[in-house]
């Protein structure tokens, strides 16, 4: 009690000790002090020392722990544990939870002295020094708290194993003391916090497992000092061999991968180190839970940090080579993470996100292990509208490989994917669209697919003019070449046909016909339809391109030709009206005449050699000439063309009068024999039919037009007269004046 006294003394505050046979001690001066406590070096050292004034304050300090030191030791000698607890309560209750500052820095000192003076008997009074001292870390001052860390450091020194039965309130005490506003508290923390790590690092007492939900709680706080206070207790217990925290790093694993992009430079290397040591001892370990880091990963993945990507996106790719059957379940997750990053503007990453997709595709996962086609698909769907090309065509590999590797259970769930592949149809890149026709001709292999893959196509190239003038051969072509070019001009013929839209159904027949009298792919076509004549499967084709055919002249007329039906096609150009002749009509005209001098149409300028066998193909020649203005530039190359007709092969007969001015002028009309008289019929193939359904198709057409041309009219009718009658100013009549006779006319003679 007599040193109690001296202790709430030597604090600088005079006070009263309400115990029997005390007295009031009043304050002294410091060598008073000194004499009184008998005071020498201390055999431990505070954590913070000063000069002058606080020098001769820490004498005092050092004093009266040795003296409370003394008393407790022996009591503990003598084994009066009950008068130490007597001391311990007197300590925290008056001094250390006093409204008194300098009280409450006393009883941590106090409390301090007590735990070395009880040395190996301590434990057993823990319970009631160490509360009172965390409860003094939230103190409001400032020299409270360090105090606090100085009674607690040197508690741990005495107790050290003992001590883990507080881990969890001194380790969050020191997680909030770590972020105090006093950088001395923060020092006196930080020797505390190494203290306690090199406590935890040899106690076989530490539970990992209760220590894991504070870790987690705290890994999303955003204060720096916090987050190194974290990572270094992840790094210290993950190097302590007898601790397992590669088994609770899913708890943890997305805090760090948030301090990757934390704005301090230490944070972030200190995050990755730690990272790095963890990835280091996953690929060493038999046993890891891939699944729910995966997740994580995941997340993080997509991180508008550029560091946390790659990390990520690094960690994924070990996981896929190291993970096996653990992470089928998740390959769909990981795929929408990993295709968005092959398009990263950081090239690194997008080195390791090419790898890993690649090593993803190879791996051969079977849907009873586990293996979500339909979720791969919905991943690899949401990708096709990725502003990034590199994504969209890995999107489509992914589609293109499941069709290949599970058909069957693709096209199961078509419906979830079909109209994203036909809405690629119209994407920017070449390469995208015919990633996707390969898609789409691997899926339509089944005739009701192929139908509506044709018929999205056709209302696709209705609705957008330009995918039909920009992609509009290249789509054509490609599927003729995915797919049996016969069956694709079938069904785009069987579907125009119907078409009610009359002027898209003429544009699209005349872009078809182009393709397949220009394309190195169509050569096989081209041949079929040049043994129409005497060929089944010509006459076939023939018949079934003709309906839709007759949609354009020229278009009719190019078939023809292709065809070598000559009577049929100066049948049809004979037909030919003033509605028909027209600039459209002119412009395909001139493409004609020049495609009559390509390689495809050899064949028939070899056919003049011959001009007697083939008269009604100098008919048709003749025809167009006349058709053409005789300034335009196709009109002088058929002319020239016609020129070099031999007139050797025409006998006296054939020729007459004016054979010097144009040898061709008057050639024999002579019907072919095996066509018929003026080629109405030829083995299966009823020409006078075709002509009049050609007629028939464009009476539709020559209506259509007119009543197009008749609307606009009437617009334009309208519009005038509402304008006139926006000008016209209004007359304010006199109503003094009696109405004169023509303003009583009747309205119609008036407007008359």
């Amino acid at each position: 009690v007599r040193v109690l006294g001296v202790f709430r003394f030597g604090l600088g505050t005079p006070v009263s000790i309400a115990f029997p046979r005390v007295r009031e001690v009043r304050k002294a001066p410091p060598g008073v002090l000194r004499a009184l406590l008998g005071l020498r070096v201390p055999q431990y050292a505070p954590i913070r020392g000063g000069g002058g004034a606080e020098e001769a304050y820490d004498l005092v300090r050092c004093g009266i722990r040795k003296q409370v030191e003394g008393i407790v030791k022996q009591l503990a000698v003598s084994g009066e544990h009950d008068k130490i607890t007597a001391v311990i309560n007197l300590l925290t209750t008056e001094f250390t939870y006093s409204p008194l500052a300098n009280h409450r820095k006393g009883g941590l000192i106090g409390l301090a002295a007590v735990t070395v003076g009880l040395t190996a008997d301590a434990a057993q009074h823990l319970e009631q020094i160490v509360p009172p001292v965390l409860n003094s870390f939230l103190d409001q001052d400032s020299r409270v708290r360090y105090y606090a860390c100085e009674a607690l450091y040197n508690i741990a020194k005495v107790v050290r194993g003992e001590f883990i039965v507080f881990f969890n309130q001194i380790f969050d005490a020191l997680c909030k003391l770590s972020a105090d506003s006093d950088s001395n508290v923060q020092s006196a923390a930080h020797l505390l916090d190494r203290l306690v790590k090199d406590i935890v690092t040899e106690s076989d007492q530490f539970s990992i497992e209760e220590f894991i939900p504070l870790l987690r709680e705290r890994m999303n706080v955003l204060n720096p000092y916090v987050r190194q206070f974290l990572v270094g207790w992840i790094t210290v217990l993950e190097s302590a061999p007898e601790i397992d925290m590669l088994g609770f790093l899913p708890d943890f694993l997305d805090g760090l991968f948030n301090m990757l992009s934390d704005s301090s430079l230490e944070i972030r290397q200190q995050a990755d180190s730690a990272l790095s040591e963890f990835l280091q001892e996953i690929k060493n370990s038999p046993n890891v839970d891939y699944g729910r880091m995966a997740e994580i990963l995941v997340q993080r993945a997509g991180s508008s940090d550029e560091f946390t990507r790659l990390t990520a996106v690094t960690w994924i790719n070990e996981f896929v080579k190291l993970g096996g059957e653990q992470l089928v379940p998740y390959y769909a997750d990981i795929l929408g993470a990993i295709l968005p990053c092959i398009a990263d503007k950081e090239e690194k990453i997008r080195v390791v996100a090419r790898e890993t997709n690649e090593e993803l595709r190879a791996i051969h996962a079977d849907p009873a292990e586990g293996f979500d086609i339909a979720s791969i698909l919905s991943a690899a769907r949401r990708q096709l509208s990725s502003e990034f090309e590199a994504t969209r065509i890995e999107a489509l590999h992914w589609m293109s490989t499941l069709l290949i590797r599970h058909r069957a259970e693709v096209i199961s769930f078509l419906n979830n994917i079909f109209d994203s592949l036909l809405k690629a149809l119209s994407d920017s890149s070449d390469e995208v669209v015919l990633l996707v026709l390969e898609v789409h001709a691997c899926i339509a292999r089944d005739a009701s697919h192929f139908h509506h893959l044709i018929l999205y196509l056709v209302q696709s190239f209705r609705t957008d003019n330009s995918l039909l003038e920009k992609r509009g051969a290249l789509i054509v072509r490609r599927l003729c070449v995915l797919l049996d070019a016969k069956r694709v001009y079938r069904e785009f013929s069987a579907i125009l046909e119907g078409v009610d839209d009359l002027d898209f159904a003429s544009v699209m027949v005349q872009a078809l016909n182009l393709i397949l009298l220009t394309s190195s792919e169509l050569a096989d076509l081209r041949a079929l339809l040049k043994q129409s004549l005497v060929n089944y499967d010509g006459r076939d084709f023939f018949i079934s391109l003709y309906s839709s055919w007759c949609h354009s002249p020229m278009a009719t007329i190019s078939l023809c030709l292709l065809a070598q039906a000559y009577p049929h096609a100066s049948s049809v150009i004979e037909s030919l009206g003033e509605e028909d002749i027209n600039v459209k009509f002119l412009v395909q005209l001139d493409k004609l005449i020049r495609l009559l001098e390509t390689p495809i149409f050899a064949y028939l300028r070899l056919q003049l050699l011959e001009p007697r066998k083939y008269t009604w193909l100098l008919k048709c020649l003749n025809g167009l000439l006349l058709l053409l203005p005789q300034q335009s530039v196709a009109f002088k190359i058929l002319r020239t063309r016609l020129k070099t007709v031999p007139s050797y092969t025409f006998n006296s007969d054939q020729v007459e009068g004016t054979l010097s001015e144009n040898p061709f002028s008057q050639v024999p009309q002579v019907a072919d024999d095996s066509e018929g008289q003026g080629g109405v019929t030829h083995d299966g193939i009823n020409f006078l039919s075709n002509l009049q359904q050609f007629k028939q198709m464009q009476q539709r057409h020559h209506t259509h037009a007119r009543m197009q041309l008749q609307s606009r009219d009437s617009a334009i009718s309208q519009e005038i007269q509402i304008s006139e009658v926006s000008r016209r100013p209004s007359p304010v009549p006199d109503m003094s004046r009696p109405p004169s006779r023509l303003s009583r006319a009747i309205p119609g003679q008036l407007h008359h």
